[in-house]
């Protein structure tokens, strides 16, 4: 490991806006902010939002700077990633904003109805499994544990096959789709941080002219019986990977 990571991972440990536990005690005891983000941490009841796969937490840092009637909380798998937003936030002395590393067990991190809304930006699409997608029906499943009811998701993607699949997902389950925009940059649409906000991925993707889609839609109802859409079979995969190992078809 390179000793720029190293201090970064030093740092995450002294920076109060970064909560890491390990997974060993979760089995044994709950965790201590579990259904009380609000009073214990943020130190206001505000609502909550989650930033799943947040990366360097461009969109935690810059939604937390544009709406400060909400809490925000960057979760990502690589703590060494959001070091950057933490850091950031860290040093603008921001109070709505906090970053949690992993995804997995958000029902013992958050208490039921805990939170807001869930925003998945530039996530992988998980074109050949499913249940791995983080759109998917088995994480709808999760989602609906610890949000609101009629809480929303908000996906922000470049994959034309995660855009459709979630569509197509959303309308096979009932849920709600609200806003549904294939060109982000060329549509005034929404609020104006889903264009002003752009992540690194994000930028990538716009530097070979792919456009941005984004896709908002309710929370299914906790346990309910979630099917995936079996139209997703035809759906063209994407024709593109990162700059290092592929192209775009145009």
């Amino acid at each position: 490991m390179g000793k720029n990571k190293l201090k970064k991972f030093a740092d995450l440990e002294q920076n109060p806006l970064v909560l890491q536990y390990p997974f060993g005690p979760l089995s044994a005891e709950p965790f201590a902010l579990r259904g009380r983000w609000g009073a214990d941490f943020f130190g206001n009841d505000l609502p909550i939002v989650l930033e799943l796969g947040c990366g360097k937490g461009e969109y935690t840092v810059g939604m937390a700077r544009a709406d400060a009637s909400r809490n925000f909380i960057g979760i990502d798998i690589k703590g060494a990633r959001i070091w950057t937003g933490a850091t950031a936030a860290l040093r603008a002395g921001m109070t709505n904003v906090a970053f949690r590393t992993s995804i997995e067990l958000l029902e013992r991190f958050f208490a039921p109805g805990e939170v807001a809304e869930i925003w998945i930006t530039f996530p992988d699409p998980q074109m050949k499994k499913a249940s791995k997608r983080l759109t998917g029906t088995r994480m709808m499943g999760v989602y609906s544990h610890v949000m609101a009811p009629g809480g929303r998701i908000h996906l922000k993607t470049d994959s034309p096959f995660l855009y459709a699949y979630t569509r197509l997902m959303a309308l096979r389950n009932g849920l709600d789709v609200g806003l549904n925009i294939p060109d982000v940059h060329g549509s005034d649409e929404g609020p104006e941080y889903l264009r002003d906000i752009r992540t690194h991925y994000e930028q990538q993707w716009l530097d070979r002219g792919l456009t941005i889609k984004y896709l908002s839609f309710t929370v299914p109802a906790t346990d309910a019986l979630l099917a995936e859409p079996p139209e997703a079979a035809e759906l063209e995969p994407d024709t593109y990977r990162s700059y290092s190992r592929g192209y775009i078809q145009m």
